[in-house]
């Protein structure tokens, strides 16, 4: 007989044991008298099996349940990781498995840990837009410690026991929307306005970081503001640009660090100041598409939220199936988009 054409049955059978048994013995699962691992082990060297853990799912008829936690509101960045999940609804179900999307408004630790923590026990493994925030922490935590697999999207929470993150690297992120607006800004004189969704969420942080350690040290003749928190929202993102534009007459660049994009664009364009304030923004949408081929956006950093749509589920699965994770194929990147490289 074939090892190649061997399932879990089959070697169960020669083994003399059930299938539930083989899967202890595979999996190093208390529960299996020690003669009869050591027969299951010899069995398997002898045919030189190596299980397909599809096949083993297939075998305990496991369906594995997991949960995408996504911001509410229209951030069209997060609803495009949405509909890639979506998307991919029959590719999972042909491996056994399932997401659902659950909106909570991540800006709220109070409601973010209380969404966490009624989904203990609930499912093998959750995604989540995670503020940095001890509540947020301690219901990763409480989700790891009962048994589900936790993977941080976009924004991270490195201080949890969370298992792995999909993201790009914010701090290089900020860095290279510092460098962006210091080329631009062709060595005029002004001041800098920065605005983020939240500084407790990891990724606005870090780019907030990077961006202000490249500005201090490269480019002495710009001066940036204290960062404002819009909440990604259009209108206060709007407010508070109107606001950093009346108040800074020498004001030469934006940088914009989450979404509430089109509040800024909005604003600048009010102002009349579309055409010599640099912008730059993060994620490929329709606004930012137009805000280019207007001139109104200098550069967009962009991640591909497919990507990372895609690179979550494949974790969550290999977490689940305790398969190697392909850390390369993971690694989400950091790219920049001008009206000359539009896709």
């Amino acid at each position: 007989m074939a090892a190649s054409h061997l399932s879990l049955k089959d070697i169960a059978r020669e083994a003399g044991v059930s299938v539930a048994t083989l899967d202890r013995v595979l999996h190093g699962r208390a529960g299996v008298r020690e003669d009869t691992a050591r027969r299951v082990r010899e069995t398997i060297d002898r045919y030189a099996f190596r299980p397909s853990s599809a096949a083993a799912d297939l075998a305990r008829r496991r369906t594995s349940r997991f949960a995408f936690v996504m911001p509410e509101g229209g951030n069209v960045f997060m609803q495009a990781i949405v509909g890639t999940v979506e998307e991919m609804t029959a590719w999972l179900n042909a491996r056994r498995a399932s997401a659902e999307t659950i909106n909570v408004d991540v800006f709220n630790p109070v409601a973010l840990a209380d969404a966490l923590e009624s989904m203990v026990g609930r499912y093998e493994g959750v995604a989540v837009v995670a503020l940095d925030h001890q509540s947020v922490r301690a219901a990763i935590d409480d989700l790891v410690a009962g048994g589900t697999h936790v993977v941080t999207l976009v924004s991270d929470v490195p201080g949890s026991r969370r298992h792995h993150y999909v993201g790009i690297d914010n701090v290089a992120a900020g860095r290279t929307a510092g460098s962006l607006i210091g080329r631009f800004a062709c060595g005029r004189n002004g001041k800098v306005g920065v605005l983020a969704g939240s500084q407790s969420l990891r990724d606005h942080a870090e780019r907030v970081f990077g961006f202000n350690q490249v500005i201090s040290l490269e480019y002495p003749l710009l001066a940036p503001l204290t960062p404002v928190e819009g909440g990604d929202r259009d209108d206060a993102n709007e407010a508070l640009t109107a606001m950093m534009l009346a108040d800074h007459p020498d004001l030469i660049g934006l940088y914009n660090v989450g979404a509430g994009t089109p509040g800024v664009v909005k604003a600048l364009a009010d102002a009349g100041r579309e055409a010599d304030v640099v912008f730059v923004a993060h994620d490929l949408t329709p606004v930012t598409r137009r805000g280019l081929l207007r001139g109104v956006l200098d550069a967009v950093i962009v991640q591909d939220p497919g990507h990372e749509a895609r690179s979550a589920i494949r974790v969550l699965l290999s977490l689940a199936r305790r398969e190697p994770i392909l850390t390369e194929q993971e690694k989400i990147r950091v790219e920049i988009v001008m009206r000359d490289n539009l896709p």
